[in-house]
């Protein structure tokens, strides 16, 4: 571990536990390395959900009977 990490304390569900470990032995890396992995790929998913909703924020409010009522008209529903 390098100086600059943090110490956390997490507990986990047992099986969830146990399929860290055994993820860990198969991948040679440690609990800590998989779930900062974890953490990081979760973090950049929400990053691109906020980009996302902060380049179309100042889209027009769709209302969902209008989507219906398109879907209908073009034979989709």
């Amino acid at each position: 571990m390098g100086a600059l990490k943090k110490r956390a304390t997490i507990y986990f569900d047992p099986d969830i536990h146990r399929v860290l470990k055994i993820k860990s032995a198969y991948s040679n890396k440690s609990l800590s390395e998989l779930i900062d992995i974890a953490i990081r790929n979760e973090l950049a998913e929400d990053e691109e959900d906020i980009r996302a909703f902060a380049e179309r924020e100042k889209e027009p409010t769709v209302t969902f009977e209008s989507v219906l009522r398109d879907l209908k008209k073009n034979g989709k529903i």
